[in-house]
């Protein structure tokens, strides 16, 4: 990569940034204010604070990219062609958020030919909030403070995290995965944009999750990587518009979890 896309980058980060600023006001106008909850076609739940915080995203990160795309939760498709793409959820987490808990966040990630370059992951309502950032080539970061993933290079110190995992359960890869568990220091659920926070920060190990949609995933495969992981889904492919699955380590088990029937 050339510094010139670093340094592009770097701004497209800054941006992205002070869109999810931007966002966070929203949600946090809305959150707990008793918001009608509509049911959309796959009966997951949209609101108005969904609506109109991708709406605020869009109109922050347009006005300085007039011709970079847009591939959003709520308002869809926005020139998908074009070189850059935005790929938005304004609120990964809908469920949490409607019923008053704070695990949901604001993902924002860039797409620079089909390469994901730039994540953004903004909890407002976790703790005092939280928010994850990176870009290509310039490391990770949570609330200023640099991220890197664990040292951990065998199962038995491995704290696995899984989140939706109803299309493995329901298939073979729950015999995989019940044939691992036993060989792992702990299993948690931590789920959403949390678990992928605790990897990329050294917290947690891997992760197996099989029933997500890129959208929730973009912004944190980046920074992950950032921090030193990997990422791919549950067949060890790269992330694409289409993928529904994630295999998520610190790197160092990627191989051990290969062995156990995943990743590849």
């Amino acid at each position: 990569m050339s510094a010139d896309n670093t340094t592009q980058y770097a701004e497209m980060l800054r941006v992205a940034c002070e869109a999810a600023d931007a966002a966070r006001a929203v949600i946090l106008h809305y959150y707990r204010s008793g918001l009608e909850v509509v049911r959309k076609a796959d009966n997951s739940p949209v609101t108005e604070a969904d609506i109109e915080s991708e709406k605020t995203i869009r109109s922050v990160l347009g006005a300085a990219f007039p011709e970079h795309g847009f591939y959003g939760e709520e308002l869809g498709a926005e020139q998908p062609d074009a070189e850059y793409l935005w790929l938005i959820d304004p609120i990964d987490g809908t469920k949490s958020f409607v019923r008053g808990y704070p695990f949901f966040s604001a993902q924002i990630a860039l797409m620079h030919r089909g390469e994901l370059v730039v994540g953004v992951s903004c909890a407002p309502a976790f703790g005092d909030g939280e928010t994850a950032w990176a870009a290509k080539g310039a490391g990770a970061w949570l609330n200023g403070e640099r991220l890197q993933v664990s040292e951990v290079d065998s199962l038995r110190e491995t704290a696995l995290s899984t989140g939706n995992i109803a299309t493995l359960a329901a298939g073979e890869g729950w015999a995989r995965l019940g044939a691992l568990i036993p060989q792992v220091h702990r299993i948690r659920g931590y789920g959403d944009f949390y678990h992928y926070h605790l990897l990329a920060a050294g917290r947690i190990d891997a992760i197996i999750e099989s029933d997500v949609n890129i959208l929730d995933i973009a912004a944190l495969a980046v920074i992950v990587r950032e921090a030193g992981g990997d990422f791919t889904d549950l067949a060890g492919r790269e992330l694409d518009l289409e993928t529904t699955s994630v295999l998520a380590t610190n790197g160092r088990l990627r191989g051990l979890m290969n062995e156990a029937g995943f990743g590849q």
